[in-house]
């Protein structure tokens, strides 16, 4: 499927830029200029069943494909948070970015986890003030964007995470240099996890303090850990 997408800048490198699950590109407001004013030319698409893009069946591997049918390859920068954590490390050995970062990637959602990806579903007419009370670090901007995000979401998407899709898909090894960026706690990314991504070859540095969406919650730190990635 193709995906809706939206750009930043016109660089001469491109930087490619993967949603979570029940947001779209529009959680990348800050992150999509401040790259493009680095020099890239920023892609950030929106998931099937998120945004603009279309709807149909759900699952990581059709959410990878998808990529694969929109994104150009041999990008200088993908990242990808959360649920696009997991969908840019099963297309990253077709896309071939030069360097990848998973921000709090949900690489074991639903696998005897400690999240049931159906729990979003729950979410989805989550009011703006149970957002602003979940999120208080998030600026006005953020709220107003996850309320309409939520709106243009398809909650069958979650359940496209669960029953037999709900695996464990850790990577064995980073299929290209590859940083993972932690939240602060991760209900994701144990400690025992860190250690064992550091022996897999993988780059792991923790935000302090930053909840799961890091760039929301904490942008100044976000981007500050990607130092020596960007």
């Amino acid at each position: 499927m193709k995906l809706h997408t939206r750009e930043w800048g016109s660089g001469d490198r491109v930087a490619l830029l993967v949603h979570g699950i029940m947001s779209d590109h529009r959680t990348w407001r800050r992150v999509g200029p401040a790259l493009a004013d680095k020099g890239y030319r920023v892609i950030g698409v929106d998931l099937r069943g998120h945004g603009a893009s279309g709807r149909g069946a759900y699952s990581p591997e059709l959410f990878a494909d998808d990529l694969v049918e929109t994104l150009p390859s041999g990008a200088e920068l993908a990242v990808g948070h959360s649920l696009g954590g997991l969908t840019l490390a099963l297309a990253a050995e077709r896309l071939a970015p030069a360097r990848a970062v998973y921000s709090d990637p949900a690489w074991a959602l639903g696998a005897a986890g400690p999240v049931d990806p159906a729990v979003f579903v729950e979410f989805r007419n989550a009011t703006r003030a149970t957002i602003a009370t979940l999120n208080p670090r998030w600026e006005e901007a953020d709220i107003d964007i996850e309320v309409a995000t939520l709106a243009a979401w398809d909650p069958d998407t979650a359940l496209g995470l669960s029953g037999p899709n709900a695996l464990d898909r850790t990577p064995a090894t980073p299929t290209v240099p590859s940083l993972v960026q932690v939240a602060d706690p991760s209900f994701l990314i144990s400690d025992e996890l860190k250690g064992e991504l550091e022996r897999r070859g993988f780059e792991v540095r923790t935000v302090k303090g930053a909840g799961h969406t890091i760039h929301r919650d904490d942008f100044d730190a976000f981007m500050g850990s990607l130092d020596g990635w960007v």
